[in-house]
């Protein structure tokens, strides 16, 4: 091994650092251990239970979650879904534009502020709520999971959320 000025005091340094530091048992690198690989494969497989789900509904996931909010609320302006959905309006217009396209909802212009732009469900996007009742059940049962282990899950990741994003 190569000698390098000053390494005896950087190894003297590090190893301080490392012992008055909180310590992780095992490697904190391996792969299955990580937040971000878990929480990204658990979306992606998620999603995935949803797709067939979704498919006789004539919806997506990302159209799906539109639906949701707009089931909460309707009318609601593009920059609310926006914000409700954390999505980029350029992400979200694209989505509204399909589901308008299929008959779902409507835009238009808001009438208590010309600027914004009003997202309306139609009769049909309001009788598409009764099918989409059906979901939560049908997701429960494909992922073999309780409505309580499901809710405690959904509690943490709020949890990670708020966290992330202070």
């Amino acid at each position: 091994m190569r000698h390098i000025p000053g390494r005896a005091a950087c190894d003297q340094i590090l190893c301080t650092q490392m012992i008055s530091t909180p310590s992780i048992p095992g490697n904190p690198l391996e792969l299955e251990r990580q937040v971000c690989f878990a929480l990204a494969v658990a979306s992606r497989t998620v999603i995935a239970v949803y797709r067939p789900i979704l498919e006789p509904l004539n919806l997506t996931h990302p159209q799906y979650l539109v639906m949701l909010a707009l089931w909460e609320r309707s009318p609601r302006t593009v920059k609310d879904l926006s914000a409700a959905l954390q999505l980029d309006p350029g992400t979200l217009s694209p989505l509204l534009k399909r589901l308008e396209a299929v008959g779902y909802v409507e835009r238009q212009r808001d009438k208590t502020d010309e600027r914004a732009l009003a997202v309306t469900l139609t009769e049909a996007g309001q009788q598409l709520r009764d099918e989409a009742l059906k979901i939560p059940f049908k997701v429960v049962e494909q992922l073999d999971m309780s409505f309580e282990e499901l809710a405690q899950l959904n509690q943490v990741l709020h949890k990670v959320i708020a966290k992330a994003t202070r």
